[in-house]
């Protein structure tokens, strides 16, 4: 015969056993967080015509996908980026800082799955492409967060290091731009022609104006000189 004691312990262990049985039961029932993920079978810092792979969750069970805005990371101009496969009528258009590809919806519920070649990609350990996603019903989901723990997390490609001798193909946009700013310390510096150096040898680097000028005062002074003279001698008369 069991004391009150051992009764009352005993089904307190039951208690709680069922109480994490049913947690476990309802957290497994619970759907996962959905998000954007990205992959690419050449996912390697400088690799050239690489073809990346994204895959825009469905959160919605009334309403499709119908848009997916794309933020670039740096290193990767939109210019360098082309459409690979997506959705049927899907297209794609750059945009100043990325891409945006939308058409007819996608039926509810149904992922959005689609593709870009990149010209090359960045040296860099990974590229996080900010990702809006837009449904037939208006909703957007802004998977933008670079901390992977959060809610809307953006997602990441996490490249290889690159290869040995991998280069640049071309060079960054701030490189370019400095090179355009700037003439290179081969560019030849702007000269006067020919006539015009014989010009400053003859004369000394005076310009023609200045020797105009020369020539008036000299005139004027001889005048003024020829003025006083007849002046004196009319007076002496």
């Amino acid at each position: 015969m069991f004391s009150f004691s051992k009764t009352h312990a005993t089904a307190r262990r039951l208690t709680i056993a069922t109480a994490a049985t049913a947690a476990a039961v309802l957290l497994s029932a619970a759907p996962a967080a959905a998000h954007v993920e990205v992959e690419s079978e050449k996912a390697q810092a400088l690799a050239e015509n690489v073809e990346i792979a994204f895959d825009a969750e469905s959160e919605s069970d009334t309403a499709g996908i119908t848009e997916i805005r794309v933020v670039l990371p740096e290193g990767i101009a939109a210019t360098d980026v082309t459409y690979g496969e997506g959705p049927k009528g899907w297209k794609f258009t750059a945009n100043d800082d990325g891409y945006t590809v939308k058409g007819p919806a996608v039926k509810a519920g149904v992922n959005a799955e689609y593709s870009v070649v990149v010209k090359q990609l960045p040296d860099a350990e990974e590229l996080a492409f900010k990702t809006l996603q837009t449904y037939s019903d208006g909703r957007t989901d802004r998977w933008i967060e670079l901390d992977e723990t959060s809610e809307q997390p953006a997602p990441v490609l996490k490249l290889k290091a690159a290869a040995a001798g991998a280069k640049s193909a071309s060079p960054t946009p701030s490189d370019a731009a400095s090179q355009s700013a700037s003439p290179t310390a081969e560019e030849p510096k702007p000269s006067s022609s020919p006539a015009t150096e014989a010009a400053k040898d003859d004369d000394g680097g005076l310009s023609t104006a200045a020797w105009i000028g020369i020539g008036a005062a000299v005139v004027i002074i001889a005048g003024a000189g020829i003025y006083l003279v007849r002046r004196r001698a009319g007076a002496q008369q």
